[in-house]
């Protein structure tokens, strides 16, 4: 019953992220065409878990062409986990980031309860949101599965490793930070992001 509530949710709360002009023209993903994505997204079958990790460090040539943009790098960390309870893939992200102009490592994570695609098909989409109306975050993959096209509006930001529930920071879109594409690396790049010993050393095993 609970998850029966928490999918519906997490729809309309990713289709609150979506523009106004694309909330239309998405729709969930079927079985098929979400597994086909997962697969596509950890580059083969899951299994019980899986990760997939995309960096971008911005270059001076990059930024001096979008001079509004506010982030310096990106990390993103997509990881899958198969539950006995309902043997069903839950996705998950996290995000650890830099600022141009401000000092310090920030993180954002969260849930992905959902895939869903436009529907003319060009693409597909996770859906991911913050916990406590937190806002969330679209994430697609390139064509030949190489980058991954994180789009949001607005998601809670932390200092690195030190969420709190006062925590009022956010990452806002503006012109030059709506969309962000990052380039798929080795899953050890993503090691800051782990959450515990266990998790650390599965991503830095090559």
């Amino acid at each position: 019953m609970k998850l029966a509530v928490i999918l519906p949710l997490a729809l309309v709360a990713f289709i609150g992220v979506a523009r106004a002009e694309e909330a239309d023209d998405i729709r969930e993903a079927s079985k098929a065409e979400a597994e086909t994505f997962n697969a596509r997204m950890y580059a083969g079958p899951p299994g019980s878990k899986a990760y997939a990790c995309f960096v971008r460090r911005y270059d001076a040539a990059h930024l001096a062409r979008h001079p509004k943009q506010k982030v310096a790098s990106m990390k993103l960390l997509v990881s899958g986990e198969t539950y006995e309870a309902d043997m069903q893939l839950h996705n998950s992200f996290r995000i650890g980031f830099q600022y141009r102009h401000r000092s310090g490592d920030f993180d954002s994570s969260g849930s992905c309860h959902h895939t869903v695609l436009t529907k003319d098909g060009s693409e597909v989409r996770l859906g991911c949101g913050v916990d406590c109306e937190g806002g969330g975050l679209g994430i697609a993959l390139s064509k030949d599965d190489k980058s991954a096209i994180v789009r949001l509006e607005s998601i809670r930001v932390w200092l690195h490793n030190k969420a709190t529930e006062a925590d009022d920071r956010a990452l806002v879109a503006g012109s030059d930070d709506g969309i962000f594409r990052l380039e798929r690396t080795d899953n050890s790049e993503c090691a800051a992001l782990a959450y515990d010993r266990k998790e650390l050393a599965v991503l830095r095993h090559k």
